[in-house]
C-alpha cells in the first residue's frame, strides 16, 4: 500500500521533558484525569475539508501552494480514493480516535445528483472499510449546501424552493452516509443562510423555511433509526453580512422558537465565537446551562485580521476555560474535540499538518489537566457557591421557589434597609487561576 507520509511514524507520547517535534508532550491518551482517560474526555478529531483538501488559500490568495502526493491523479474519483487512504494513514499515525467530513470533500461533485450520490456510495465503501481497517471512526458527517453556485442566495433559506430541494436532497445523502460510517453525530451548519441585504430579504420566511428544513431532517433521523446526536454549528457573519445561526444564544432562541429544543444540541467553534465579539468559554457556557453544547470545533481566530483564520489553538488560558466547562457538565460524548482548523499559506509540507495538530492537542491535554485541578481544589466553585448562597435561603429561596411578589420585595427592602456591597474578586481569581498553569 502506497505511504504518503513518508519517514514519518506513530506520534507518541513522551513527556514534558522531550525535544523531539513529532511527539506528544502533555497528551497521554492513557493518563486517568479524574474517572476517565484524557483519550476518553477529548475525544480528538481530525477534519479531512482542511486537513486533506485544504490548499493553504486565504483571501488574498486563492490559487493553492499545497503540493500533496494525493492529489497527482487527473482523475478526480482516484484523487477522492488517493486521499481517503491518505487520511487514514495520517489519522492512525497521529493516534486520533476520530475523523469528519462534508459530503463535498470525500467525493467531487458529479453532473447530477444520482452521480453524485454513487461517487459519495464508493467513496462510503472505501472509508468503512479503512475505518474497520484502522478502528478510527466518524464523529461527524454533514453536507456542504454553500459552495455550488446553486446555493448562492442560500440552501435551506433559498428563496428558490427549488434549491431548497436541491439542498435537503443532498442533506438526506449525508445523513445515510454518516449513518452508513457509524457516525456519532450529524453537524448543520449554514454556510449562506443568513443575508446580505435586508432590502430584497424576507427575513421572517427565511426563519421558517430553515425551521421546515430541520424538521425534516428530524423525522429523517427518526426513520433512518440514526442514534446520534443533530448539531446547529453558530456562525455570525461571512460569507453573509449576516447568519441567522449568530451565536449560541441566538441558535437557542430559534430551536426554543420552533419547536426544535429538544431535537438539537449545538457545535459550538472558537473562531465562530469571537467572530460573534464572545469568548470561547462564553458560547460554550451559554450552551451547556441550556443543557444543549454537544461539541467543540477547536480552532482560534486572529482578531486583527478580522476573519475566520481557522488557527489550531494554542491558548493554555482559552482550552482550560473550556474544558472546565465541559467537566463540569460531565463530558462531550457522544461530540468531542474536532480540530477545524488549517495551516497557514506558508506551512505547506506535510509534516507541518503534524506539527499543528500535536500542537493543538497538547495545549487542550494541558487545559483539561489544569481544568481537572482547578475543579478538584474547589477554590473558584467555592468562591462562586458563596456569592450566590442568599438565593438558597430567605428571600432569595422565595423568590427562586416563585413564592415571592413585588410587594413582597418591597416590603423587605423596607424592613432589611440599605444592601451591602461585597466584592466579585475578579483579579483574585484571576491569580488564583494563573497559580494553576
Amino acid at each position: 500500500m502506497k505511504e504518503y507520509f513518508k519517514g514519518i511514524g506513530k506520534v507518541r507520547y513522551e513527556g514534558p521533558e522531550s525535544k523531539k517535534p513529532l511527539a506528544f508532550k502533555h497528551y497521554n491518551p492513557k493518563e486517568k484525569v479524574g474517572r476517565k482517560t484524557m483519550a476518553e474526555h477529548l475525544r480528538f478529531s481530525v477534519v479531512y475539508w482542511h486537513t486533506m483538501k485544504g490548499g493553504g488559500t486565504d483571501p488574498f490568495g486563492p490559487t493553492p501552494v499545497y503540493d500533496r502526493p494525493w492529489d497527482a491523479s487527473s482523475d478526480p474519483m482516484q484523487v477522492a480514493e488517493d486521499t481517503m487512504r491518505a487520511a487514514f494513514e495520517f489519522t492512525t499515525k497521529l493516534g486520533v480516535p476520530f475523523w469528519a467530513f462534508h459530503d463535498r470533500d470525500i467525493a467531487p461533485e458529479g453532473s447530477s445528483l444520482k452521480e453524485s450520490n454513487e461517487r459519495l456510495d464508493k467513496i462510503v465503501r472505501l472509508a468503512k472499510s479503512l475505518q474497520k481497517d484502522t478502528g478510527v471512526r466518524l464523529l461527524w458527517g454533514t453536507s456542504n449546501c454553500f459552495s455550488n453556485a446553486r446555493f448562492t442566495h442560500g440552501a435551506g433559506t433559498n428563496p428558490d424552493p427549488h434549491v431548497f430541494a436541491w439542498a435537503a436532497a443532498q442533506i438526506k445523502k449525508a445523513m445515510e452516509c454518516t449513518v452508513a460510517l457509524g457516525g456519532a453525530n450529524y453537524v448543520f451548519w449554514g454556510g449562506r443562510e443568513g443575508y446580505s441585504s435586508l432590502l430584497n430579504t424576507d427575513l421572517k420566511h427565511e426563519q421558517e423555511q430553515m425551521a421546515c428544513l430541520l424538521h425534516m431532517a428530524v423525522a429523517y433521523k427518526k426513520k433512518l433509526g440514526f442514534k446520534g446526536a443533530l448539531l446547529v454549528e453558530p456562525k455570525p457573519k461571512e460569507p453573509t453580512t449576516h447568519q441567522y445561526d449568530y451565536d449560541a444564544a441566538t441558535v437557542l432562541g430559534f430551536l426554543r422558537a420552533h419547536d426544535l429544543l429538544d431535537e438539537f444540541s449545538l457545535n459550538i467553534e472558537a473562531n465562530h465565537a469571537t467572530l460573534a465579539g464572545h469568548s470561547f468559554e462564553h458560547d460554550l457556557s451559554v450552551a451547556s446551562a441550556a443543557g444543549r453544547l454537544g461539541s467543540i470545533d477547536a480552532n482560534r481566530g486572529n482578531l486583527l485580521l478580522g476573519w475566520d483564520t481557522d488557527q489550531f489553538p494554542t491558548d493554555l488560558y482559552s482550552s482550560t476555560y473550556a474544558m472546565m466547562v465541559v467537566l463540569k457538565q460531565g463530558g462531550l460524548k457522544p461530540g468531542g474535540v474536532n480540530f477545524d482548523a488549517k495551516l497557514r499559506r506558508g506551512s505547506f509540507d506535510v509534516e507541518d499538518l503534524f506539527h499543528a495538530h500535536i500542537g493543538g492537542m497538547d495545549t487542550f491535554a494541558r487545559g483539561l489537566k489544569v481544568a481537572q485541578r482547578i475543579i478538584d481544589d474547589g477554590v473558584v466553585g467555592d468562591f462562586v457557591k458563596r456569592r450566590y448562597a442568599g438565593w438558597r435561603r430567605g428571600i432569595g429561596a422565595r423568590i427562586m421557589k416563585g413564592q415571592a411578589s413585588f410587594q413582597d420585595m418591597e416590603a423587605y427592602v423596607h424592613k432589611s434597609g440599605e444592601a451591602t456591597l461585597t466584592s466579585g474578586r475578579e483579579e483574585w481569581l484571576e491569580n488564583v487561576i494563573n497559580g494553576y498553569l
